[in-house]
């Protein structure tokens, strides 16, 4: 069996430097939010290009351990097949 409905009252009357106030807190919120978003922004397009850099060295690094991996493998293979 569903419960009554609750009765809540008359709503109270909020005052108007209330109301201001939340006004005023709530667009300053959404412009400080936005101020701050944009300074991450653009420290994050300044890591990502550090990043970028140093993705290029990372990946010829990488080229050559495998080259250098390779070789000795087919060293390693003459190695054993010449015996």
């Amino acid at each position: 069996m569903p419960a009554p409905p609750v009765e809540l009252g008359t709503p109270v009357r909020v005052s108007p430097l209330i109301k201001l106030a939340r006004w005023s807190f709530l667009i300053m919120g959404i412009f400080y939010g936005a101020y701050h978003q944009n300074r991450l922004a653009k420290r994050e397009v300044g890591i990502r290009e550090i990043e970028a850099k140093q993705k290029v060295i990372r990946d010829a690094k990488l080229a050559e351990e495998k080259i250098k991996a390779t070789e000795e493998e087919n060293k390693m293979i003459e190695g054993l097949s010449s015996l």
